[in-house]
């Protein structure tokens, strides 16, 4: 089986809804290392940077099972089994934030959304020892089928160091309240808090929302409405519910599902949106419009989750490392150059 690189030659006739481009001859694109498999069935990865020493960054994937769990990798995608944690009730997804104030000291946080409970589970890094008290319950009251059961996270830091977790569900309203936002804090006794702050968020009907990602810098939340496109909106709670714009609307196999952001500079780069069933990522602009500039064909099948970073980790992750999972068990690590080919900036 041959797996392609697709390298974009022409655009034209771009907006948020309509996006065309003519493709040119197909390169290779491998994965430098695929993991360790998990036990049961890999969906979503996020990438903690050890700010100390970045050779020691961990890369954190869930297994989607009843008896599923955290896996941690090193950067060699061994699994580190010290760290990894065991025993969740199918967890979903999963997000990093860096300096979450607990017990008066910075922490850093890995969160999961625990499907089968309702609940968000948060650990602290690099130890992934749970600091929630048994779990946060979210969309707390709602009564409808499957609106309970936990799919998406994302966690957005603020200016101010206001960390938020962003949540979805397996389906919910079409009424503009789909997502859900909780501001995290100290509990008073070590643990952490959520408190409900927002509800926002379109949603088509045509399927669910489960890929949900946060541009820090520029202060925006990005959502894959699968199979109608990628929805954008303020992540700041007191900027109100608006929706910014629609992208990502044609071109799509199936489902829209993993979205991840390469920084270049500040407030500019790339957003990768998977189409899950082409095991293709296009990639659109940070900034503007987010139009479509290249698309890429990976080796992970059926890529799903997946997660990025934009600074250098060591030899061979020089330029940031991309994430994806494939449906073996594994997730697969990528090298952003190879990706950017001669069309792309790279850090």
């Amino acid at each position: 089986m041959k797996y392609y690189l697709y390298t974009l030659i022409s655009l034209s006739a771009l907006s948020c809804s309509s996006q065309k481009q003519v493709v040119a001859s197909p390169e290779i694109i491998k994965p430098v290392i695929v993991t360790e498999p998990v036990n049961f069935d890999s969906d979503d990865p996020a990438i903690w940077v050890n700010s100390a020493d970045p050779s020691k960054s961990l890369v954190i994937g869930t297994d989607k099972d009843i008896n599923g769990g955290l896996f941690v990798f090193n950067l060699e995608g061994k699994i580190q089994k010290d760290l990894s944690v065991t025993g969740l009730k199918r967890p979903n997804n999963v997000d990093i934030a860096y300096g979450l104030m607990l017990n008066g000291k910075k922490t850093d946080i890995a969160v999961t959304t625990e499907r089968y409970t309702h609940k968000l589970r948060v650990f602290s890094l690099p130890d992934m020892k749970p600091i929630d008290n048994g779990g946060l319950p979210m969309f707390e009251g709602q009564t409808g089928e499957g609106e309970r059961d936990l799919m998406g996270i994302a966690l957005y830091t603020d200016p101010k160091g206001n960390i938020y977790a962003i949540t979805g569900r397996k389906t919910g309203p079409k009424d503009g309240t789909y997502l859900w936002q909780y501001l995290l804090s100290d509990s008073g006794k070590g643990f952490v808090e959520a408190k409900l702050v927002r509800k926002f968020g379109n949603y088509s009907g045509k399927k669910e929302i489960e890929s949900i990602a946060v541009d820090n810098e520029n202060g925006y939340v990005y959502y894959s409405d699968e199979q109608f496109g990628v929805r954008k909106y303020y992540a700041d709670p007191d900027k109100g519910n608006q929706e910014l714009g629609v992208f990502a609307q044609t071109g799509f196999t199936e489902d829209h599902e993993g979205i991840s952001i390469y920084k270049t500079k500040t407030k500019k780069g790339y957003i990768l949106v998977s189409d899950q069933g082409a095991n293709k990522f296009h990639i659109f602009s940070r900034e503007g419009k987010n139009k479509l500039l290249k698309i890429v064909k990976v080796m992970a099948n059926k890529s799903d989750g997946s997660d990025m970073v934009s600074i250098p980790l060591n030899k061979t992750f020089r330029h940031g490392l991309f994430v994806v999972m494939s449906d073996d068990k594994t997730f697969h690590y990528y090298r952003w150059e190879d990706i950017a080919g001669e069309e792309l900036d790279v850090n």
